[in-house]
């Protein structure tokens, strides 16, 4: 019975606009604006129930804890004596973009018959290289059936490894054998290349996958300067379609060639830049959409309202869906707090490709649960967070209580 899961991470009571996210521009555009936890929690939480209203199986991640006081302490210091730099990344709330919690490859395709994931070092970004320990705890206690999941530690620095967000999965139907595409950066002029082709190198052998279903691409150099912090921000993959800008790639002809050869029922739908510009699709995380199978089979691609509100973007998918093209159907939600922090629909999520019944039952999602986590978020977290009070013990000790509340609600207290 496997199935596509889309787990999502739950937005932490400590979401704030630090700016810490070098590369990322709407990070850096928004530095030292005023947050709003709650809203930013209850609209990633809306997007869940959207999502399994439509038939769609629905996981979620926990906040990790925050600050980061293990952390701060390896490095010397702590909340109260800690410089803003370090003090912001104890707070970080970026562990919200599952997108970046592992890599996953399904039982199809893996040497094991199991599915693999390995969480994901992030190592490029300070605020964020500190998620893995966390991380890792989370996925070994929702994913240990060791029968059917293996979960491997991150691997080692410097090869930045970036997770889902810089992986691909293309097959005919989710349960079946697939080609893996890993994209890497090289360079990216003013901006950092996340994803080491290294580190994605050791992720598919840590996963046992067949070299000749595997596929290194290198992600262009013009994405990653533009603000394509992530690959994801610029291509997306589901089942047989490739969704992806024209200047995603840097040998675009080469890859679409091989993904060909190697998958002959592949739907390659790529994006002019003459019909959207590289800035609009960045802008509007037109590519950082979720493209789904619904259960009629349809593709569908689940959109932030930034993307209807750029009319180039918007055009071209109205377009799409009224010819002949595999996207069907759109569905626009409203991602504003995670958004203005760099992090779309997809970012949100990590795509696993499992049996539900194998997945520890409190990491999958109902409409009973939602609305318990939606009361807990309604209550506990801060309706806003100003740069300036990112120093208070007042809300450090808050934002532990929260997350506290929301695991005990959830019966998840051993991830305290």
């Amino acid at each position: 019975m496997l199935t596509e899961i889309n787990f999502d991470g739950i937005v932490g009571p400590s979401h704030n606009y630090a700016g810490l996210s070098l590369g990322n521009l709407a990070s850096t555009r928004n530095r030292g604006s005023v947050s709003r936890p709650r809203d930013a929690a209850l609209q990633g939480l809306a997007k869940m129930r959207a999502n399994l209203e439509r038939g769609l199986a629905q996981g979620w991640f926990m906040p990790l804890p925050r600050p980061d006081t293990r952390w701060l302490t390896r490095l010397g210091t702590d909340m109260a004596s800690a410089d803003a730099a370090l003090r912001y990344g104890a707070m970080s709330a970026s562990s919200m973009w599952a997108a970046n919690a592992a890599t996953v490859s399904p039982a199809p395709d893996t040497a094991d018959g199991r599915c693999h994931l390995t969480v994901a070092n992030l190592v490029t970004m300070p605020h964020r290289s500190h998620e893995w320990v966390d991380t890792l705890a989370q996925l070994r206690l929702a994913f240990a059936n060791e029968n059917a999941f293996a979960v491997h530690e991150p691997v080692p620095p410097p090869f930045g490894d970036e997770g889902a967000a810089n992986h691909m999965r293309l097959c005919a139907a989710h349960g079946e054998s697939g080609i893996e595409v890993f994209v890497y950066g090289t360079s990216g002029g003013p901006f950092p290349a996340r994803q080491h082709r290294t580190a994605s190198e050791s992720v598919a052998r840590l996963h046992g996958l067949d070299p000749a279903r595997t596929v290194f691409a290198q992600q262009s150099e013009a994405a990653i300067a533009a603000g394509a912090f992530h690959n994801d921000v610029v291509a997306v993959a589901n089942e047989r379609v490739l969704f992806a800008h024209e200047a995603a790639f840097a040998d675009k002809d080469g890859l679409y060639s091989e993904l060909r050869a190697k998958l002959p029922e592949i739907e390659i739908v790529e994006v002019p830049e003459s019909a959207v510009p590289l800035g609009d699709a960045i802008t509007s995380y037109l590519f950082n959409a979720q493209l789904v199978t619904l259960p009629t089979g349809e593709q569908a691609l689940v959109l932030p309202g930034e993307a209807q509100a750029t009319p180039s973007v918007w055009s071209w998918l109205q377009g799409h869906v009224a010819g002949n093209g595999p996207i069907r159907q759109l569905f626009v939600h409203d991602l504003r707090e995670s958004m203005a922090n760099g992090g779309g629909p997809a970012c949100l999520r990590l795509r696993v490709v499992a049996d539900p019944a194998m997945v520890d039952p409190r990491f999958m999602v109902d409409a009973a649960r939602l609305a318990t986590a939606e009361a807990v978020v309604r209550e506990m977290w801060p309706e806003e967070i100003h740069a300036d009070v990112l120093a208070d013990p007042a809300l450090w000790e808050r934002v532990v209580d929260a997350r506290a509340a929301l695991l005990s609600k959830l019966g998840l207290e051993e991830l305290r």
